[in-house]
């Protein structure tokens, strides 16, 4: 058996069960392939493959069904991530842009990636302690309550209310943001509680003691900040795939709720050079993911949150990939530098 013959009846198997959830026989590859050779010779060319552990049988059927092993053949084989169509373009397009929120982008795009591969879909918040101030605002709700407002270069905003301990005026308040926004717009946000002593100290006395309680505040809001989070969208897909979790649903749903296992298996899938990583059945570390797949790309400023989805090992990889990948560059796009 050649090694593109060996390729090409691996791939209209894995094509064929992703399509049609059934075990392939030799017959139906031939009459819905172009192969090129008689039954009886990709009978034997089946038997190959499964002596090499690419496919199996999973019951006494005559079908055989592709392996880990054979997924991840199949995936290595894919030697670029096909474009999506324009339409699919602008259907992103129209759905992430016109929000400057983060929040609001981070859950459009899950929801968005979940309906582009009926999969379930995740994405990491951008790490925001790697993130630069763009802007500090300081709201004034009641004579010694103020809202302390730090907005990060990728578009993350988070407020406190604070106590300032004295009276302020608007005024007062005013020329306190213009001094710390002065002083710290476009710093690291890993930096700012080594800088927070200095612009405060160069505050008049009289305004001192509420400088640093807003320096408190911003110091916690850039802590807070620091924590891995993640959105999902799409759990409900894994309900309509359950004959392809065999043994059982439920440690992949466990997997997802405990929101540390995705996080962490996302941080430690390496880049791939096509842009997009896979991680099939039993290469995940988690045990509780032997019968699943997970798709992954990096997004963002820097590189370094991961957006991705999860599925069964049975799933339409080159068109899982290639969403994943748009959807990152478009929420790349709108994170901007």
């Amino acid at each position: 058996m050649s090694e593109p013959r060996k390729l090409e009846v691996l791939r209209a198997i894995v094509e064929d069960y992703v399509h049609s959830r059934e075990p392939v026989g030799s017959k139906a590859l031939v009459e819905r392939h172009h192969l090129g050779v008689s039954s009886a010779t990709i009978r034997n060319d089946m038997a190959a493959l499964e002596d090499e552990g690419l496919i199996t049988a999973p019951h006494t059927s005559a079908g055989r069904i592709p392996t880990d092993k054979g997924y991840r053949l199949f995936v290595d084989q894919i030697s670029a991530v096909k474009p999506l169509s324009p339409a699919e373009r602008r259907a992103i397009q129209s759905l992430l842009e016109g929000s400057d929120d983060l929040d609001d982008v981070l859950e459009r795009t899950v929801r968005l990636l979940s309906q582009l591969t009926n999969q379930v879909a995740v994405v990491q918040y951008p790490h925001l302690s790697r993130a630069t101030i763009r802007h500090i605002e300081f709201v004034l709700l009641a004579p010694r309550r103020v809202l302390v407002v730090l907005i990060a270069n990728t578009g993350k905003v988070e407020q406190r209310v604070t106590d300032v301990g004295q009276d302020l005026g608007e005024d007062a308040i005013a020329a306190l943001r213009t001094h710390f926004l002065g002083s710290l717009s476009g710093t690291p946000l890993s930096q700012l509680t080594q800088l927070l002593p200095a612009v405060v100290s160069s505050v008049s006395h009289g305004q001192r003691a509420a400088a640093q309680a807003l320096a408190n505040g911003l110091e916690t809001l850039s802590h807070n900040s620091r924590e891995d989070r993640m959105v999902m969208a799409g759990t409900a897909n894994l309900a309509r795939s359950n004959v392809d979790f065999p043994l059982s649903i439920g440690p992949v749903l466990e997997a997802l709720e405990e929101q540390v296992v995705m996080l962490r298996l996302l941080s430690e899938m390496a880049q791939d050079p096509r842009g997009v990583t896979v991680s099939i059945g039993r290469e995940n570390p988690y045990v509780g993911l032997a019968e699943a797949s997970v798709v992954a790309t990096a997004y963002g400023p820097d590189s370094t949150a991961k957006i991705g989805v999860l599925g069964p090992t049975r799933m339409d990889y080159p068109t899982t990939m290639a969403a994943v990948r748009a959807v990152a560059r478009y929420l790349s796009r709108i994170l901007g530098p």
